[in-house]
């Protein structure tokens, strides 16, 4: 990389913004589609479930960014069980604004208060984060988009009905500008 010039990268940022506008959106969705299959004990999948957040979300009159985020709040689940919820929210954080980040970051933990008492533990956890400004926006998304997702009757959209939104949340030009990672 050290013997590139100006006009080289010019020439790779070329490519490379031109793929971020077609391929993405595409693989945003394949993040979602990687969700089908197990149930792991609900009455359907993973997919399933972010398809009807999502569509919930949109029945709601939801902002664009926070339809994409409740379709794609847990596309972690395949690559970091345990954190997924960071690693959505880094993928999302680019392309939505601080709230929406902080939302999906922070869901997991959230979504604990539904259940955690049932394993033992501190269905309230949730509470260190009371003095954020977006800790409502959190209980309401968990409330809304999350625990009650997991409906085998309810109609959800198909997941080619959110390609616009996710394209056009997607092909915005990163918050982080042209460095990539902050």
């Amino acid at each position: 990389m050290k013997d590139g010039t100006k006009e080289d990268y010019q020439h790779l940022g070329r490519i490379f913004d031109h793929h971020h506008l077609t391929v993405l959106p595409d693989q945003m969705l394949a993040a979602v589609q990687a969700l089908e299959g197990p149930k792991l004990g609900y009455q359907i999948d993973r997919a399933r479930h972010s398809r009807q957040a999502a569509t919930r979300a949109l029945r709601n009159g939801e902002s664009v960014e926070m339809v994409v985020a409740a379709l794609l709040h847990d596309i972690g689940d395949v690559l970091a069980p345990q954190n997924h919820s960071a690693l959505a929210a880094a993928v999302l954080a680019p392309y939505v604004d601080d709230e929406v980040t902080w939302v999906v970051k922070h869901h997991g933990l959230f979504q604990g208060y539904y259940y955690f008492h049932h394993l033992d533990a501190d269905r309230d956890a949730r509470e260190r984060f009371i003095s954020s400004p977006y800790y409502d926006r959190c209980v309401d998304f968990c409330e809304n988009y999350d625990q009650n997702c997991f409906d085998p009757a309810y109609d959800d959209l198909p997941l080619e009905a959110f390609r616009p939104l996710v394209a056009e949340v997607f092909s915005r030009p990163s918050r982080y500008g042209a460095a990539g990672d902050v």
